[in-house]
């Protein structure tokens, strides 16, 4: 008994030592809060490149129609090829040319008589290798009934032309490309941003190819390129 008694009172004073040790107590913390530390941090980053994203989506949206609005005089192949290839410049840290799509529309006026008085597609460029159309018709809609009598663009917000002018619609989609894993964000994420602009001091709308470009550099909606 004397010997168990001996080894009893050892054990008490190592569980003692061992209570009031606190040497590892930090690194025992430390361990124990990495995994919702890590998990916080890479949500983090993901929803800060997420919004990064959107909010370059929306600028460019902006800059094409914007750039396509200044082109004075009259506008050709050429005019809309070094649009594009901005877009394009300015979309590379986003991966716009592969993961998304840019639709340029010149929407003006029809032209008709009642009751087919409306808005028409006179023509629409493009650019990116995402598979998708305009939302809103392809050239030539409303060129000769009023399908578009209320313009183009999403429901409350849809824009027209003047008589004598036109406006430069555009419509971006872009399906985000994550930076850790589209799941933290509950899936992959599409969105689209549309902008318009009109025209200034432009004497004729008619797309012209008066850069003389081939079919293979002219911007045309039946290419699907990321460059």
């Amino acid at each position: 008994m004397g010997k168990l008694s001996q080894f009893t009172a050892r054990a008490h004073r190592c569980l003692g030592d061992l209570r009031r040790d606190t040497s590892g107590l930090a690194m025992v913390e430390f361990a124990l809060a990495l995994p919702m530390f890590l998990s916080a941090s890479l949500v983090g980053a993901e929803v800060a490149n997420f919004t990064l994203a959107n909010m370059r989506a929306s600028q460019i949206a902006l800059m094409v129609a914007d750039n396509a609005g200044r082109v004075r005089t009259s506008i050709d192949e050429s005019d809309i090829n070094e649009v594009m290839i901005g877009a394009r410049l300015a979309g590379e840290g986003i991966g716009l040319g592969a993961n998304g799509r840019i639709i340029l529309s010149s929407v003006e006026p029809n032209g008709q008589a009642a009751p087919n008085t409306g808005q028409m597609i006179r023509w629409q460029r493009c650019f990116g290798a995402k598979t998708v159309s305009s939302s809103f018709g392809a050239a030539g809609a409303g060129v000769s009934d009023a399908s578009l009598v209320n313009g183009v663009g999403p429901a409350g917000r849809k824009i027209s032309a003047m008589n004598g002018a036109a406006v430069m619609f555009v419509e971006l989609i872009y399906t985000y490309r994550p930076v850790v894993s589209a799941a933290l964000l509950g899936g992959q994420k599409t969105f689209t941003y549309t902008a318009a602009y009109t025209v200034r001091e432009r004497a004729s709308n008619t797309l012209s190819n008066l850069g003389n470009l081939p079919n293979t550099q002219k911007r045309l909606c039946t290419t699907y390129s990321a460059t």
